[in-house]
């Protein structure tokens, strides 16, 4: 565990120094046609890495980067399809909503590394006031052995009671690591503090627990 701490520290101090808000990254209501369309060509980028504390297992990073630009949304996964494996992804943001919000983002991946592939995938929420559902899923397409091929998903259940804080329920199938569950459950709390997040996950609460160091930030 304490290793898992300092890859984390390592990897986004950095970044949390570096990085500013991009105020322009989003439109927003009452905004004037020319400060939206200067929002829809402002970048938005995000690097998170998931620190993964797996019982009778090794323990692993797993790093995700993405970048969105208007409707475009680029993506690199590595240790997330599986352990030594990278993914590269393109996709389509879509939102609606302004009380009731909806966005959703298909994709399309390149798998490579221990496992090699091609991969469609989404992202998606749906977001009430201070719940909010989120889940991305995938189906990954063994070009080695059809055998081989899975499906994976993550989604979460949240509720936010302040703007910095939130907890809720996560689920998650996964072939990174082997659990005694097909689908992992387990809870979540998560804080957030300008742009960065921390957030931990335990799952498997009535087996072995898995737990999950997430940190995120974004620019």
């Amino acid at each position: 565990m304490p290793r898992l701490f300092l890859v984390l520290a390592v990897a986004l101090a950095p970044m949390s120094i570096l990085a500013q808000p991009n105020e322009a990254a989003a439109p927003k209501p009452g905004d004037s046609p020319a400060t939206a369309a200067a929002a829809d060509r402002a970048w938005a980028f995000s690097v998170a890495a998931y620190g993964y504390i797996v019982p009778n297992d090794s323990d692993y990073l797993q790093p995700t980067v993405t970048a969105d630009r208007g409707w475009l949304h680029l993506e690199a996964r590595y240790n997330y399809e599986a352990r030594k494996t990278a993914s590269a992804w393109v996709g389509y943001n879509y939102s609606a909503g302004e009380q009731l919000t909806f966005e959703v983002t298909p994709m399309l991946g390149f798998v490579f590394g221990e496992t090699a592939g091609i991969a469609p995938g989404y992202k998606a929420s749906l977001a009430y006031r201070r719940v909010t559902l989120y889940t991305e899923g995938e189906y990954v397409f063994d070009a080695s052995n059809s055998a081989d091929n899975f499906f994976y998903t993550w989604s979460e259940l949240s509720f936010a009671p302040v703007d910095a804080f939130r907890f809720g329920l996560v689920i998650q199938r996964t072939k990174a690591y082997k659990t005694q569950f097909e689908i992992q459950r387990g809870l979540l709390a998560g804080f957030t503090a300008r742009m960065l997040e921390f957030t931990t996950y335990v799952f498997n609460l009535d087996g072995d627990p898995a737990v999950v160091l997430a940190v995120a930030v974004t620019f």
